[in-house]
């Protein structure tokens, strides 16, 4: 077990009509002049940016909005924000809308009080030391981003996808309000469900196997997520399963399940090139490689895969043959994310297999030009990642 600092100051108000409290919030940190941040015109649809809006002026606060968040948030956008939040003299950024939304709202906010270029950050060029306050009004639960300390942002120039973490950047507040996630579409559902459980799994498999409690508290999550999508898939607007979601999104990444251990990270930083390259969905993405991860590092520590096998999937130990309750245990995995409508396999995420020239530059992006390994588990080289995404591509 290693030693570790937990830390998740997000104050989370949870549950029907949460919305209501924003204005309430926003005054108690100290907003004067936000940015109301969002993405398409579902948040307008819905009339959630009314209430927002109605929230903000009813406080006696000012704001500015910019819409326009896209999957994978681009760069190009984040500057856009930081102009108008220096324009404009913001001292709050609200992010309403999803982990797009909330991972350009972070960027903009260490952002505007640095001197240089944002994308400094995600090269590792610089480190924050200052940041606007940002808070979030969840509409989809998924990446965790309103509990977590990190961004992900994508550069146009060259599709290079990279990730920033600092707890500078921690939402101040989260509303979530599980029936604003009623009208999501089942693919979208879906995907969400698959980074839900992917965060957690990232964590989970670890060569350090002595963390009882936080492999329970693991466990539980996957277990849980794996039991309500169908119901929610099922039923859209049946507000027990919806919320069980909304909150394991939340758990799943805001470090508790890694306490005491050493995450992987490998099967994300994988999927970010596929989604760089393709700008396809980052939850099916995570599902077309993970399997192919998973049988590629399996024997590196065979013990980890039975567990999960056994405990989160359950399958039947078979006490002779460790490796085929290893092997089941991911099958079980990749049937559960067919029957939500995810894909396993690369071909089947975009629609033909990747050529050799794709293969070989993502993960030339992911390995930095040989600068840089990814996983825990199991260290990969460009090798291995050239291996599993192949492997991924039949």
């Amino acid at each position: 077990m290693r030693d570790f600092t937990y830390y998740a100051p997000t104050e989370v108000a949870f549950g029907k009509g949460a919305e209501q409290r924003l204005g309430k919030l926003l005054k108690r940190y100290g907003a004067t002049k936000v940015l109301v941040h969002y993405g398409g015109g579902s948040a307008e649809r819905s009339g959630l940016l009314a209430v927002v809006r109605e929230q903000i002026t009813g406080a006696g606060m000012q704001f500015v909005e910019l819409g326009g968040v896209v999957p994978n948030p681009r760069v190009s956008k984040v500057r856009e924000g930081i102009e108008i939040c220096r324009r404009e003299g913001v001292d709050f950024i609200l992010a309403v809308g999803g982990g797009s939304v909330i991972d350009s709202s972070k960027a903009i906010g260490f952002g505007t009080p640095y001197e240089g270029d944002v994308w400094d950050f995600f090269l590792g060029k610089a480190k924050a030391e200052k940041c606007i306050p940002i808070a979030t009004v969840l509409t989809i639960p998924a990446a965790g981003s309103e509990m977590s300390d990190g961004c992900v942002v994508t550069n146009e120039e060259g599709w290079h996808k990279r990730g920033y973490s600092t707890n500078l950047a921690r939402c101040k507040f989260a509303i979530m309000n599980p029936e604003r996630t009623y009208t999501l579409p089942a693919y979208q559902t879906a995907c969400g469900v698959t980074d839900i459980l992917m965060h957690t799994m990232e964590r989970y498999f670890s060569l350090e196997d002595d963390m009882t409690v936080t492999d329970a508290v693991a466990e539980a999550i996957l277990r849980t997520v794996i039991d309500e999508a169908p119901e929610v898939l099922r039923e859209p607007t049946a507000y027990r399963h919806r919320a069980q979601i909304m909150w394991a999104g939340s758990l799943a990444h805001n470090d508790l399940t890694g306490c005491g251990t050493l995450g992987d990270w490998a099967t994300h930083h994988l999927e970010h090139e596929l989604s760089a390259l393709f700008d396809v969905a980052h939850g099916a993405g995570l599902a077309a490689v993970w399997g192919s991860w998973a049988r590629y590092v399996m024997e590196t520590r065979l013990s980890r895969f039975v567990r999960f096998a056994v405990n989160v999937m359950r399958v039947e130990n078979d006490f002779t043959d460790p490796r085929r309750t290893a092997e089941k245990g991911i099958e079980a995995m990749e049937r559960f994310y067919r029957s939500i409508g995810m894909p396993t396999s690369i071909p089947e995420l975009i629609g033909r297999p990747a050529t050799e020239e794709e293969i070989r530059t993502m993960a030339d992006k992911c390995c930095r030009q040989d600068t840089h390994t990814e996983g825990n588990f199991k260290v990969l080289y460009r090798k291995e990642m050239e291996d599993v995404y192949r492997l991924a591509n039949v």
